[in-house]
């Protein structure tokens, strides 16, 4: 069985998309299955070609045994909607040029957002004989209007007939959360769909076998300081302006700091709001490397997992969070719905806040600093949930089942 994996974004970039999609090529070639990637010139988050990928370099290259194959994007440090839309088109026209040359697949598994290479997707899948499956990781365009972050009405009405087309000349509709997989059918029900979910690489992210590095001295901080830690997008969807605002109302406790470590269009923001409101245990960190994050996370206390409060969001799983259970790390989770059903009301890893609610926040906050044997057990809740539920090797074991029966079924 050949699967073709289509995807604007893949390692060496780091990100949640980046990491979920490899580790799942790499489970399925691990069951036999003949995995090739056909993927942009890694830019992100810099939005700037990596050194070792320009002038021709690494265009074919083996990661982990997986081939990928990259094809040229346009990127631009500007953030305007034009450059936005200039960089997923490029590599729309670009993946399409690249791959018709690729050879025949069975299956072609494209991942959406960003939805416009849903075009790619649909003319390659033709081209090479490969059934389409549309893997959605974010409701676009949805998402996009609700955040305001397109408002052009031609452009979103176009969007959501692309989305329609997708989902109806796929084969198979993978959703990231059950929240997506139930929009779909409700608005699509003769569509076929699957729960992909993401989840977590438990032998990997095992604080049992880690040792904590020398984080905290490279930072600043005592043994005793407690340590509040966001990893991710710094961006509109995840209205990280509340931590700022919580940290102001938590300053008398100088024990406490709150880090975010990230990229994205408003960490400039918000470093100056930390600025004005003179925040001084607030700490602004660059990303890192995958390998580094599970000695970060063994040395952090509590990991921080807000969203704004919008309805669209009760459907969402941020990513950060398996990683960060599987490290024992407890949770405060300002994400209502599908989350707050798996790990809070279920697995009991952390303490539920209403998003963007500054009182609730400082109030697990202050519990958290003052009650190690609380943090303690929730992080142990945590680990054995999302062991026993998000193991990266079961849910790619189950997604080869549905396609491996659905190939055969057709013989």
């Amino acid at each position: 069985m050949k699967l073709l994996l289509l995807t604007q974004y893949y390692p060496p970039e780091i990100g949640a998309p980046q990491n979920r999609l490899h580790e799942l090529a790499v489970r399925l070639k691990s069951k036999g299955m003949d995995v090739e990637v056909l993927t942009a010139l890694p830019n992100y988050p810099e939005m700037e070609i990596f050194e070792q990928y320009n002038q021709g370099q690494n265009r074919v290259e083996e990661i982990e045994g997986i081939k990928v194959t990259r094809s040229w994007i346009y990127v631009s440090k500007k953030r305007g909607i034009a450059s936005r839309l200039l960089n997923y088109f490029s590599f729309v026209a670009s993946s399409y040029m690249r791959g018709r040359k690729l050879g025949k697949f069975d299956y072609l598994m494209v991942e959406s957002p960003p939805l416009f290479l849903g075009w790619s997707a649909m003319k390659l899948s033709k081209k090479l004989g490969a059934k389409l499956i549309f893997n959605v990781s974010d409701l676009w365009p949805e998402s996009a209007e609700k955040l305001n972050i397109v408002n052009n009405r031609t452009l979103l009405n176009l969007a959501y007939r692309l989305e329609a087309n997708c989902y109806k000349r796929s084969h198979l509709v993978t959703g990231q959360t059950m929240g997506i997989v139930d929009s779909i059918n409700s608005r699509f029900p003769k569509v076929k769909t699957h729960w992909l979910p993401n989840g977590v690489d438990t032998a990997f992210y095992d604080p049992s076998k880690i040792e904590a590095d020398d984080f905290r001295v490279r930072n600043g901080f005592s043994q005793n300081d407690v340590l509040f830690f966001y990893g991710g997008i710094i961006g509109h969807a995840q209205g990280l302006e509340v931590i700022l605002k919580t940290a102001k109302e938590t300053k008398d406790r100088t024990d406490i700091h709150y880090i975010l470590q990230g990229a994205g269009p408003l960490r400039e923001e918000l470093i100056a709001m930390k600025l004005k409101l003179d925040l001084n245990q607030v700490h602004f960190l660059a990303p890192v490397s995958k390998k580094e994050m599970p000695m970060i996370l063994k040395t952090v206390n509590v990991a921080l997992v807000p969203l704004r409060k919008l309805s669209l969001f009760e459907g969402a799983i941020p990513s950060k969070i398996f990683e960060a259970l599987a490290m024992k790390l407890p949770l405060i989770l300002a994400v209502d719905g599908e989350a707050r059903m798996h790990f809070i009301d279920r697995g009991e890893a952390g303490i539920f806040v209403e998003p963007e609610n500054v009182h609730e926040l400082k109030q697990a906050v202050l519990t958290l600093a003052d009650d190690l044997n609380k943090r303690s057990l929730l992080g142990e809740n945590g680990r054995k949930y999302v062991s026993e539920h998000f193991n990266r090797n079961k849910i790619a074991q189950d997604f080869f089942d549905r396609i491996n029966s659905d190939l055969l079924s057709k013989n």
